[in-house]
């Protein structure tokens, strides 16, 4: 029986300015965003036939995708894929996405897609504004490291958050600013979360397998009572997870959809 045989890469030759282990590393961290490596990575020997490289080139490039932590291996145990850095965040806790990237050794990077004043009947009501009320509106793509996190929605009352509009988001939180540079601090407020497939258009964005779920996050923040934020988050379900403590039988409470009482979804 035949079958389409997938060529394996080219070996490499010298280009002016550029070591060939440069060349090498290059190539490999191209193929690990393609997630080419699922089954297995190479090892020494199986590189320096794929490549037409030495071994000593093959060593200075795992060396760098090591300590840059895509690879993982010690002496004398092969090289494997790292395992993506998992985003831990506990439940019933006010939380900043920025710090818990930031708590794992990531750099939190965000790609701003839209920073503008509109109206949006429906967030309105949710913040208990009238429909035409204007708000700022801030949407990011949350980068942990290099990889796509999160794509990220946020309505904030624009009387409150006008200044936020000449502000950077490409690093940083925005609760921080909201602080700094509008007063407004939050202390509370309430959030649903519910596992959902991404739409194709979101998938593209935040990468990860086609079949890989997300977390939809839904939050509506306060500041001493008054809301303030509506948010509208869609993490990786591959790179977040969600954390409880619990007491007893009564520790905490799981709302279910549908319930005919949700107050007490143990009836």
């Amino acid at each position: 029986m035949s079958g389409t045989v997938t060529p394996g890469p080219a070996p490499l030759h010298r280009a002016p300015g550029r070591l060939l282990w440069q060349q090498l590393l290059a190539d490999l961290r191209r193929r690990l965003d393609a997630d080419e490596f699922t089954h297995g990575f190479p090892g020494e020997l199986a590189l320096v036939e794929e490549y037409g490289v030495s071994r000593h080139t093959v060593r200075q490039a795992v060396k760098v995708l090591r300590e840059e932590g895509l690879v993982v291996g010690s002496r004398g145990r092969p090289s494997r894929q790292a395992a993506p850095a998992e985003i831990v965040q506990r439940l019933g806790a006010l939380y900043s996405l920025n710090e818990s990237v930031r708590a794992m050794g990531l750099e939190q990077r965000s790609v701003v897609r839209a920073l503008d004043v509109r109206a949006d009947g429906v967030v309105a009501a949710h913040l208990g504004l009238e429909e035409s009320t204007p708000l700022v509106h801030l949407e990011r793509l949350r980068l942990a490291g290099r990889d796509p996190l999160a794509l990220d929605r946020v309505w904030l009352p624009y009387e409150l958050a006008a200044p936020l509009l000449q502000a950077d988001f490409s690093t940083g939180a925005l609760y921080e600013r909201y602080a700094e540079l509008c007063g407004v601090v939050l202390t509370g407020g309430e959030e649903t979360i519910q596992p959902i497939l991404p739409t194709p258009a979101e998938h593209r964005l935040l990468g990860g397998s086609p079949s890989t779920a997300a977390f939809a996050i839904r939050r509506l923040g306060t500041a001493k009572g008054r809301p303030v934020e509506w948010r509208r988050t869609l993490v990786r379900g591959d790179r977040f997870v969600l954390r409880a403590d619990f007491a007893g039988r009564d520790g905490y409470q799981l709302d279910l959809l549908g319930s005919p009482d949700r107050r007490d979804p143990r009836r």
